[in-house]
């Protein structure tokens, strides 16, 4: 409470003082009828100026007063708009939902959360993105839309040896996949596994 009376208390000190200088550089400017726009003050009637002016009156007194107040407490500027957020695809989240699964044990017919299979892998990872997928690695490589192996992107569903194994392209030429027993979720190269083809889901 005490740092916004502050802040607004010397904000109407800058106006003041902006409004000030403004009237002594402009005594002989007619007098204006349009409301003027101060900021952290509002709308008000100011005879005899201008927006433009007292827009220059006030960046002439910030300096002087901004160095008495905390750091950002002088807030004369509007504030820049917030980052948004990049949207992600589909198969950007199954990237993402697939590498925090690296690790988890390869299980023959296991389809998640705690052990997986190559196609179960690749149905749960898209299952956290929102898309339903085909169970087995063959439907999984008969569904999408076909991509060619230098259009990949990330999340893209690469099918190898003929389509009885899959895994999700994380990119670089890299493909997370639970490969076989006795080994974990993983990112293995594509280039080890003969390549069959792509698919894309979103």
């Amino acid at each position: 409470m005490a740092s916004s009376n502050l802040k607004r208390s010397a904000q109407r000190a800058a106006v003041a003082g902006a409004l000030a200088i403004g009237a002594v550089a402009v005594s002989a400017a007619p007098a204006v009828a349009d409301p003027i726009n101060v900021p952290g003050i509002g709308t008000v009637d100011v005879p005899g100026l201008n927006q433009a002016q007292v827009d220059a009156a006030i960046a002439q007194i910030a300096p002087a007063v901004a160095p008495v107040l905390p750091t950002g407490s002088l807030d004369l500027a509007p504030a820049a708009p917030a980052s948004v957020a990049p949207i992600l695809s589909a198969g950007q989240k199954a990237v993402q939902a697939a590498e925090s699964k690296l690790g988890t044990p390869y299980v023959y017919g296991a389809a998640g959360p705690d052990a997986f299979d190559c196609s179960g892998l690749v149905q749960w990872a898209y299952k956290q993105a929102g898309l339903n997928l085909p169970r087995t690695s063959y439907d999984q490589a008969a569904a999408g839309f076909a991509v060619a192996r230098d259009s990949l992107q990330l999340g893209d569903v690469i099918s190898f040896y003929g389509g009885s194994h899959s895994g999700i392209y994380a990119g670089n030429g890299n493909v997370i996949h639970a490969s076989t027993s006795g080994q974990p979720v993983k990112v293995a190269p594509m280039s080890s596994m003969p390549f069959d083809g792509a698919r894309r889901y979103a």
